[in-house]
């Protein structure tokens, strides 16, 4: 990923969070067919490894693990995103050298992935991924609130992942290189936006 240093994140605990506030990340390998992706839900345990490692699942019948990788892998994980249109800025009157843009936020991680269907390793990994995505709903569901027997079935069907974490490139695109005017332009464009996602930007352009 192109890494301006006015855009680049070096916080490990910045990092950490934008990695948990992304539910949804897209882990990409390659092997003897090129590259394939796949997305799925990753969980990021910092205490082991030195960069901290990452936890999910695939389906058993899923390509991707079964072709292997060659070299990384790598987990793309997106945050708040939204077009910026040139009417926003300030020095379009001025001088109206300006042409659009998109504001985002991205983390990309990479290291060695394995690929393992061990039945306590995924029962692991699949309840700690259940307890973050339930956790601050008034009824939480619980792996162990299935039957033993059908969790059992479920996990045959599965294949676990495991990536030890040796880079991480992480970047907040938002307006940085702008002027003070061109991003309250921005921020205040945004705000008023109908749409939520682009709403969420609003408050994330520096002031």
């Amino acid at each position: 990923m192109y890494l301006p240093p006015h855009f680049r994140i070096e916080d490990r605990a910045e990092i950490a969070g934008l990695i948990r506030a992304a539910p949804l990340a897209s882990l990409v390998t390659s092997g003897a067919d090129g590259l394939i992706a796949s997305p799925l839900p990753l969980l990021l345990d910092e205490n082991e490894g030195v960069l901290g490692t990452l936890y999910g699942h695939l389906a058993r019948a899923n390509p991707q693990w079964q072709a292997g990788a060659t070299g990384d892998a790598m987990a793309i994980f997106m945050g708040p995103d939204a077009y910026v249109t040139p009417s926003w800025y300030a020095s379009k009157a001025e001088h109206g050298r300006v042409v659009p843009t998109w504001n985002y936020v991205a983390v990309h991680v990479y290291g060695e992935v394995e690929f393992f269907d061990d039945q306590a390793r995924l029962l692991d990994v699949v309840t700690r991924l259940t307890n973050r995505h339930e956790q601050g709903r008034a009824e939480r569901w619980q792996v162990s609130d299935a039957p033993e027997k059908f969790i059992e079935a479920q996990l045959r069907a599965i294949v676990g992942i495991k990536l030890t974490v040796t880079r991480i490139d992480a970047k907040r695109k938002m307006s940085q290189n702008r002027s003070a005017e061109d991003r309250a332009g921005v921020a205040a464009g945004l705000s008023q936006s109908d749409k939520p996602g682009e709403r969420a930007v609003a408050p994330l352009i520096p002031r």
